[in-house]
Parts: C-alpha cells; structure tokens; sequence
C-alpha cells in the first residue's frame, strides 16, 4: 500500500464514528473546506471526521503545464473535457485508501461521505461508482462525469441506492452546468438515487447552499 495522502483533520468529537472526505478543486488544498466546517452546523449529537486531502502536485495542461495540486490533467476546456484517465484511476485509488484508513479506524462505510468540489466532484463520482464500500452519500459540488458511458447500471453497482446531492452554479463559466444536468441524467437513466439543486452563483460555494448541504449532510448521518 503506497502512502496516504497528507490530509488536513477536523473532528467535531474525541470519538468520531462517522467521516465525511472532501476533496478540493484545481490548484487549492485541503484547507479549502476547512473553514465551512462550523457553517455546516452538524447536529451536535453527531460525531464526525472530516478528512480535507492535498492533492498530489502535477503539470496542468490548460494553465500551461503549470505545476499546482491537482487530482489529474486537464488537456483541454471544451464540453467533452478530455482528461487524463490515468491520472483519474491514481487519485481514485488514493481515495480508496483513505476510505480504508477511516475503515481501519472503526468507521463502518455507511458512515463515510464522499464530497468533491469541481475537479475533486470529478474523482468522489468515479470512486463512489467503482468502490466495493457502500457509502453513507456523495455530494458532487460544481462539477461533471467522465466516461459516462461507462457508469455501471445502479444494481450493479456497491453505491446504486447511495443518495448523491449534485449542486451547480447557474453562472458557473468553469464548469458549464449543462455538464451538471448530463451528470444528472446520466446517473437517473442508470437507477441512481439523485437529487440536482441549482444556485444563481459561478463557480463557487455560496450561504444559501451551505445551508442545504448541513440539512443533507444531518440527514444522512444522523
């Protein structure tokens, strides 16, 4: 087993029995979340691990072969958003880890959440929907499938009745929100237990969300 990624740790209990991974977007880390912690107003009953990963640091094609954290390549900004699937299975195994570890640590998987925002949204969707753990939900934040094709019908899959929140910004000019709404149809016509919310916001986090990801989040871990 190869090392896990350096995570940043925030536990809202001494005993947490239940985990929520976040995976932050292109060129941020995992302190991006870090600060909504105490905005998402968890049941104080609730016992929670929040795992913030960094991402591995790598060359991104669209911003020049700039090196900056990123969970895989991104060669080119048109609808298809062609991507390094290499670098999508990599990181996807590095997160198979991390759901491990929290395992490891007396975390059942229907206690652990996979969240991602944009590009980290990318890698929770492809984890969720090849993992062998049932998990407690997915929150996929302003972001979009790759090889949609390829998504496993629901009774196939570990997670086919693992409720999935997907949120988009309406003015998102970074990821475009028709890829939102694909994802979404996507995952329906296979079986999947979807809910889509919209937000008149780019490409961001913004109150009024926050507030509707603290009820899902008390709801599926309460």
């Amino acid at each position: 087993m190869t090392e896990l990624l350096p995570s940043v740790l925030v536990e809202t209990n001494e005993q947490p029995d239940a985990a929520i991974i976040w995976l932050h977007g292109l060129g941020s880390d995992g302190h991006d979340f870090e600060s909504l912690v105490p905005a998402l107003s968890l049941l104080p009953t609730l016992k929670v691990r929040f795992v913030f990963p960094h991402a591995p640091r790598r060359p991104v094609t669209v911003n020049g072969g700039m090196e900056m954290r990123a969970w895989y390549d991104i060669y080119e900004m048109t609808l298809e958003r062609k991507v390094d699937m290499e670098n999508i299975d990599e990181s996807c195994l590095q997160v198979e880890q991390l759901i491990q570890d929290q395992i490891n640590k007396g975390i059942a998987p229907n206690r652990i959440i996979l969240a991602g925002f944009s590009q980290g949204g990318v890698i929770a969707y492809q984890t969720a929907l090849h993992t062998k753990h049932v998990l407690a939900g997915v929150l996929a934040l302003s972001t979009y499938l790759v090889n949609g094709d390829k998504v496993p019908e629901a009774d196939a899959c570990p997670n086919g009745q693992t409720p999935i929140l997907i949120h988009h910004g309406l003015q998102d000019p970074v990821v475009a929100p028709v890829l939102a709404t694909q994802a979404r149809d996507i995952l329906v016509s296979k079986g999947y237990s979807v809910a889509y919310q919209s937000y008149d916001m780019p490409h961001s986090v913004c109150p009024e969300q926050v507030l509707d990801i603290s009820h899902w989040l008390n709801a599926r871990l309460a």
